[in-house]
């Protein structure tokens, strides 16, 4: 169960929790710079230009530098920054924080963020309301500092603090469920990664039990959208059918479609599960050095203050 808690950091370091949580953190930036070279197109597009994409080079729709990353790994570390800051999951530091990073005119926003930003700026309202379509990818690929914060606290504590951040921008209860879904398989891998392959298939196929939108075929999910249930069915299905972080990270950019979002999501998983040095040497090398270095850093701070580690509740604050 995710409450129990160790006596103290050195019970898990030998067993490698801060590999999984920098592997994860650094798995969610090179997903994202592998995929954003890719995104949009389709997968014979990518086929006809690249045979099979497979290196961190920039370009891209949005024409980045080698090693550059997008919204998903610079909202992670706006979100990090600002649990970190506030001691806790703090509504009000998480929209200020995401406001701040608007404000350096990011090379991209979703429209989705844009708007949930630009509400918090002009009514001060750090959570949206209900609305159903709102289910997009843009607060999950965002999420693992609320995972690695909130590691060893009970379910419901968990829950409250990905919704707290979630709510900030996307407000839907479809996109809550992909997000917990997401949330408790990263944790599981961070935890205890020996038995946690077939446990995280299972809260996948769970979810596509519990909601019809999240129905998991053998039908491949090609040039996958930003609608959650699109982009999970794509970072599963990679996830499943490969044995391997790099093997998984190419399987799911070769799709297409939202492909930086995908390769973040699926590198955060698969870096949890898999460990820092499974990522290749290649992509470490080419990931803005900045970038690389920040990931490491508040890895190491949000574990810090989860319970798992400091054996004290998480602050959560709406």
């Amino acid at each position: 169960m995710f409450a129990l808690v160790p006596k103290s950091r050195a019970h898990f370091e030998p067993d490698g929790l801060v590999s999984r949580a920098q592997g994860a953190y650094l798995g969610l930036a090179v997903g994202d710079a592998l995929g954003a070279t890719v995104e949009f197109m389709t997968p014979r597009e990518i086929q006809s230009q690249y045979g099979e994409h497979k290196d961190i080079t920039g370009g891209g729709w949005l024409k980045l530098k080698p090693g550059q990353v997008t919204d998903d790994t610079e909202m992670s570390l706006a979100l990090g920054d600002a649990i970190v800051n506030a001691g806790g999951v703090n509504a009000l530091s998480i929209c200020q924080a995401f406001d701040d990073w608007l404000r350096t005119k990011p090379v991209d926003v979703g429209n989705t963020v844009r708007r949930g930003v630009v509400r918090f700026r002009t009514h001060g309202t750090p959570r949206g309301e209900v609305d159903e379509f709102d289910a997009g990818n843009g607060a999950v690929m965002r999420m693992f500092p609320v995972i690695l914060a909130s590691l060893g606290a009970d379910r419901v504590t968990v829950a409250r603090a990905a919704e707290v951040q979630a709510h900030v921008t996307h407000n839907a209860p479809l996109a809550d469920a992909g997000m917990m879904a997401v949330a408790h398989m990263t944790q599981r891998a961070l935890l205890n990664p020996d038995k946690a392959f077939a446990d995280m298939l299972a809260t996948a196929h769970e979810l596509g039990v519990r909601s019809k939108k999240y129905i998991f075929t053998k039908k491949r999910e090609e040039n996958p959208s930003g609608f959650l249930p699109d982009t999970l069915r794509a970072v599963f299905q990679s996830f499943s059918r490969t044995d391997g972080f790099e093997a998984a990270l190419i399987e799911v950019v070769n799709r297409g479609g939202d492909a930086d979002t995908t390769g973040a999501i699926l590198g955060m998983i698969a870096g949890a599960l898999y460990g820092k040095a499974a990522i290749p040497k290649r992509w470490l090398n080419a990931l803005d050095k900045n970038i690389h270095q920040a990931c490491e850093r508040q890895a190491l701070q949000l574990l810090e203050l989860s319970p798992i580690l400091s054996e004290k509740p998480l602050r959560v604050e709406t």
